[in-house]
Order: C-alpha cells, then sequence, then structure tokens
C-alpha cells in the first residue's frame, strides 16, 4: 500500500510509527501475533531471528534474539493490553541496555484500502532514544515493515 512513515520529533524521547496495509485489522493482527511467523518479519532482512517466546495476552511475555556474524541482540517485553485486531500495548527492552525499557502502544485501524498500523513509542529519556536511533533503529522499523507487507501479501 504505502511506505511506512516515522516519525522522530527533536528534544523527544518519542518515536511515531505509521503503515498502512492491504489487509484486514485480523489479519495483521494474526501475522504479527502468531509466534511461528513472528521470525518472518520482525528485524532487518540481514539477521537472521529467534523467537523462544511469544506470548501475546494480557500479561504475557515475549523474548527474540538477533544474530549476525558479529553477535546476539536479544530483546524482551510484557504485553500490557491486548485487544484483539485493535491493539497491543507493551514494554520493550534491549538487553544490552538493561533499564532502558521503552513502552509502546500499537493501534490497527480499518481504512477503505485496508489497515493502518500506528505505533506511539516513549523511550526513558530523548538520549535513549536517539541512541536507538544512531544504532539503525529506522533501518530495523522500515525493513520490518517490508518484511510485513510481504508476509501478508503471501498468508491472504
Amino acid at each position: 500500500m504505502s511506505g511506512t512513515v516515522i516519525n522522530t520529533p527533536a528534544g523527544t524521547p518519542f518515536v511515531e510509527v505509521t503503515r498502512e496495509f492491504a489487509a484486514t485489522p485480523a489479519q495483521l493482527f494474526r501475522v504479527m501475533t502468531d509466534r511461528d511467523l513472528v521470525s518472518e518479519w520482525l528485524g532487518p532482512r540481514e539477521l537472521d531471528a529467534t523467537v523462544e517466546e511469544y506470548d501475546v495476552r494480557t500479561g504475557g511475555k515475549y523474548r527474540y534474539i538477533h544474530r549476525d556474524e558479529s553477535g546476539e541482540y536479544a530483546f524482551r517485553g510484557v504485553f500490557h493490553a491486548v485487544e484483539q485486531d485493535k491493539l497491543v500495548i507493551q514494554t520493550f527492552e534491549w538487553e544490552g541496555a538493561p533499564g532502558e525499557v521503552c513502552l509502546e502502544k500499537m493501534t490497527l485501524e480499518p481504512t477503505e484500502k485496508g489497515v493502518r498500523l500506528h505505533q506511539h513509542s516513549v523511550f526513558p529519556s530523548v538520549e535513549a532514544r536517539d541512541q536507538s536511533i544512531e544504532h539503525g533503529m529506522e533501518h530495523g522499523i522500515r525493513d520490518s515493515m517490508d518484511r510485513l507487507a510481504e508476509l501478508l501479501a503471501k498468508e491472504s
């Protein structure tokens, strides 16, 4: 449908991500939350992914690891609120920076052409957000959203 829009307002700890997909909210939610499919779309293409846990329910947890020739990058979090086909609120923490926990709210909104994903992330500080940007966050988000669109096209 359309490309991924990432907004990182200067001087704030916020990241906004918006992307439209040619799918229903139910289709997008299923592909985004199915443990067996997560490793097919989450993260940059050049990294291998292993999903150790992905229990998408209120109170559930997740942990996954990305790998390349330089090493491993593990991420974890807790799902604080999950509404089927509509909403996920979760924490996000890179284990390489323990205690730097981000809060993320993702909503799925039906549109005339499909579904709009909107994610609002709040980092613990402007510095933590800026470090994530410097370490390739935008590339990872764009690649993940492109891979998600490709997977949705195959799954539909």
